[in-house]
């Protein structure tokens, strides 16, 4: 009897460690990413790209660091903006996609038209990664709010923008 306790036991445990190991340490985001930027003067759309490298403290839980970089340019102007964000990453890994929620926290810099200004930044929001094999997946989608503080640009010292991305995850 003893022995069929420490058996089961035993499979418990290494159940669980496998069971664990279907959650990916790590994983890595690249694309495109589309921001509609607005402040008091108007409105600008932004094309370029977002990276980020999440490290899962559980299966449902991760820390992200998130690095985006976009493009404005009409009539002869243009301008560049540059996010650096970091926070808490909440995924429902179930099946053959991936829903997820975050709440990123960082600055931004806003470049062009003579003007170069640094502020805060925050993103919350989500998406849905489509998890085509164990190691990659592609991200359908990722909607935020983006908001950014420059007191220079805008007289309310808040601008309400909009961010969606997609591309290819990476994990580990």
């Amino acid at each position: 009897m003893k022995r069929l306790a420490l058996f089961c036991g035993a499979m418990l445990l290494f159940a669980g460690i496998a069971s664990a190991q279907d959650s990916p340490r790590a994983e890595v985001f690249g694309g495109y990413s589309f921001v509609h930027a607005t402040n008091d003067a108007g409105s600008a759309n932004f094309n370029g790209g977002t990276g980020s490298l999440a490290y899962n403290l559980a299966p449902w839980l991760g820390a992200v660091g998130d690095v985006g970089g976009y493009h404005w340019s009409q009539d002869g102007a243009d301008a560049t903006l540059v996010t650096y964000l970091f926070g808490p990453k909440v995924s429902m890994r179930r099946g053959p996609v991936t829903p997820f929620a975050q709440a990123l926290f960082g600055g931004a810099h806003l470049s062009g038209g003579g003007i170069s200004s640094n502020g805060f930044a925050m993103t919350l929001g989500g998406g849905v990664d489509w998890n085509a094999t164990p190691h990659i997946a592609i991200r359908l989608v990722q909607a935020e709010y983006l908001m950014t503080r420059f007191s220079e640009i805008d007289g309310n010292n808040q601008q309400n923008n909009a961010r969606i991305s997609t591309g290819v995850v990476f994990r580990w």
